[in-house]
């Protein structure tokens, strides 16, 4: 009996062993290839650094312009590097970015600049005419506005240098892999912040503009507000201060027993 079952056993134990060698294999070549993407995809954070304004993009409507357009000292400005025939992470990431400006107070084109650059040399100003199109219908907002621009590879492989922006093409699903990630930039062209991942929020996008505006747009109560949060390096997005919300709630409390005890004191007063 065990000599009829040794030789299946040591056929169980081989198939074992050259499965874990299989998988284990894959699981190293799995490996591999995520740390090669992580070294050709993703951002390098240049804050504080202005941007060049000189370089040559065509905006939705075939006309030549350089970013000094947009970037010229009057209005803090969001820009996004995507590609217009992206059917996956772009359109998702544009769609998030329409949904947070539906939803904050001021208006781009009139408070803010926001500029989308396509990463694709191939793709022309007709179609970046139709996304703008499109994604301003989404905007619902009147007299909203949202510059498109397309450009040679030079001009698009140096403003993605000037972010920090990494990305490749991979010829085998014939699409670009790039980080998703909005930067917002000074009315002067500094980089003030990067916004990541896939939900950029009204308050986020507020924040970040007010940051870059150095506090010349908003109210003072947007200012006040704005200071009881940080930023978070590590979501990429701004979280309460949960120390200054204290310090906040305290000297609110005390500003209203202070009005309550002066209301007090005059009706004494007047009493008396």
């Amino acid at each position: 009996m065990n000599r009829i079952l040794a030789p299946k056993l040591w056929k169980v134990i081989a198939l074992l062993l050259t499965c874990s060698i299989i998988f284990g294999g894959r699981d190293v070549l799995a490996n591999q290839e995520e740390q090669k993407l992580k070294k050709m995809v993703g951002v390098d954070e240049h804050l504080g650094e202005k941007i060049q304004t000189d370089l040559e993009f065509q905006d939705h409507f075939g006309k030549t312009i350089t970013l000094a357009e947009y970037v010229n000292g009057d209005k803090p400005v969001i820009v996004s590097l995507n590609y217009y025939s992206c059917e996956t992470l772009c359109s998702v990431q544009l769609n998030s970015l329409v949904e947070g400006l539906k939803t904050l107070d001021w208006l781009s084109g009139e408070d803010f600049n926001t500029v989308t650059i396509s990463i694709d040399p191939d793709e022309d100003s007709s179609l970046a005419g139709r996304k703008r199109g499109s994604y301003l219908n989404q905007l619902g907002r009147a007299k909203a506005d949202w510059t498109f621009l397309v450009g040679e590879q030079e001009q698009i492989t140096e403003i993605a240098q000037e972010f920090g922006f990494r990305y490749f093409y991979d010829e085998k699903s014939k699409q670009y892999a790039h980080p998703a990630v909005v930067m917002v930039l000074s009315p002067e062209g500094q980089i003030s912040r990067y916004l990541y991942g896939l939900d950029y929020t009204a308050q986020d996008l507020k924040f970040a503009l007010m940051e870059a505006a150095e506090g010349k747009i908003g109210t003072t109560l947007d200012r006040i507000i704005l200071s009881c949060f940080i930023y978070d390096n590590t979501t990429g997005k701004y979280t309460q201060d949960v120390r200054k919300l204290m310090m906040a709630a305290g000297l609110t409390t005390v500003f209203f027993l202070s009005l309550m005890l002066t209301v007090l004191w005059r009706r004494e007063l007047k009493g008396a």
